[in-house]
């Protein structure tokens, strides 16, 4: 599977990369980050106005699982994260019982 994202402010904090492009997807691998990059056969998708970033991290969430599951618990506070772009969460130890 190829998809293009196209005309995103694309951010890489690795290489300082900082500006408007596209991005090619081959296979789920990043192959390619320019300007006017050829979609071909690939889906598009049109990212103008968005920001295009390696996955977030959240290193201070409260998923409140066991105990408190009213409050959140995996599943829903896992979607949420990744809805926003995180990919990585490090869960606070303020269950009932603690998780060890």
């Amino acid at each position: 599977m190829r998809l293009v994202i196209k005309n995103g402010r694309v951010i890489n904090p690795a290489t300082k990369f900082d500006e408007i492009a596209d991005v090619l997807i081959e296979d789920g691998k990043i192959k390619e980050i320019g300007a006017n990059l050829d979609a071909g056969d690939a889906s598009v998708y049109d990212a103008a106005g968005k920001i295009v970033t390696p996955g977030l991290i959240d290193l201070h969430v409260h998923f409140r699982e066991p105990g408190q599951e009213a409050k959140e618990d995996f599943e829903s506070g896992s979607k949420a994260a990744a809805a926003g772009g995180f990919t990585t969460v490090c869960t606070m130890p303020n269950t009932k019982p603690v998780i060890r």
